[in-house]
């Protein structure tokens, strides 16, 4: 579905940069990030613990909008 509107050249280059990297690369980093958070929080580093757990959310839709980009380029990857 055309809608008319056409993406600026920096959000072309960037989404052909971003779609080179698989998507599970998105969920490893997530699941790292939530293991970093869990051993910080052991530590009783709760502020860097906070801090780290709270990148979870938009690692995870980082992927999420890789995958449409990918879906929407018919790429393969």
């Amino acid at each position: 579905m055309n809608t008319g509107y056409n993406e600026g050249e920096m959000t072309k280059s960037i989404e052909g940069q971003t779609a080179k990297m698989p998507s599970s690369c998105y969920l490893v980093t997530a699941i790292l990030a939530m293991g970093t958070s869990m051993c910080m929080k052991c530590m009783k580093k709760n502020h860097s613990a906070l801090f780290i757990g709270e990148w979870v959310a938009p690692i995870l839709l980082f992927g999420i909008y890789n995958k449409i980009v990918k879906q929407k380029r018919g790429c393969d990857c």
